[in-house]
């Protein structure tokens, strides 16, 4: 039997982990997966991380896609429904979550390495989110969700962070809860308007970013918009909201 955490470094899986060591339940392996898109703080947080597994003397693994991100998204050749050929799988979110199922193949390479030896997934799904919760067991694994079998929220969970001594500092010293919901990769087509303003006005490093991926594709990012249009939506709103306070 393997025991072995998924963790992003967000606030729930790190808490998670983190509750896990305190708690000294059985951990083989915490693994990372690495899309190559995260904030430098999920960075930063994973380095911290890491030195807090080799004192407890456990394993961990960074795991990373068969080609970077920015190739499945602008040259991998993908066939659509209709049979014809497109050249990349474009923004990645909603009912498009390649990624994800990219992600997926590659946890499940690792687990191959045991040859068929049970393993137990701990999962970092915290209290508050019972639609992302599914109790099952298959031929291989068995899930397990820590947070919720602890009672915690995801407030719980962060401040659980904050409490060890870790943050989400961006270089300009912006904490990425204070501004989004998530922190999943910064160009995940999930995140909702607020977020994108939010990114838009306190993260200028990664809305450059966007900006350069959307001139690789062109798929709008959120419904019809591009991220040039968002730029020029939250533009009108920052002079609307500066005309009401003058």
């Amino acid at each position: 039997m393997k025991y072995i955490a998924s963790c992003s470094c967000g606030k729930d899986s790190l808490a998670m982990v983190l509750m896990l060591i305190e708690k000294q339940y059985p951990l083989d392996y915490v693994l990372f997966f690495d899309a190559g898109k995260e904030f430098k703080s999920i960075y930063k947080n994973w380095e911290k991380l890491t030195k807090i597994l080799d004192k407890h003397k456990i394993a961990y693994r960074r795991l990373t896609p068969p080609k970077s991100f920015d190739y499945y998204f602008c040259e991998h050749a993908v066939k659509t429904r209709s049979g014809e050929l497109k050249t990349g799988y474009s923004w990645c979110g909603g009912c498009t979550r390649w990624m994800t199922s990219i992600k997926v193949n590659v946890i499940n390479s690792f687990y191959d390495l045991f040859l068929g030896e049970p393993i137990v997934e701990y999962i970092g799904i915290a209290k508050d989110e019972p639609d992302r919760i599914a109790f099952k067991r298959d031929d291989r694994t068995i899930k397990i969700y820590p947070l919720v079998l602890w009672d915690m929220s995801e407030n719980d969970c962060l401040v659980k962070c904050y409490k060890s001594g870790f943050n989400w500092l961006e270089d300009n010293n912006v904490d990425l809860y204070d501004v989004l919901d998530r922190v999943s990769c910064y160009c995940c087509g999930n995140k909702n308007l607020r977020e994108l303003k939010a990114i838009y006005k306190n993260l200028p490093e990664y809305w450059q970013k966007l900006r350069e991926m959307q001139s690789k594709t062109n798929r709008p990012f959120r419904d019809t918009e591009s991220i040039r249009d968002l730029e020029e939506r939250f533009k009108e709103d920052f002079k609307d909201e500066d005309r009401s306070q003058n």
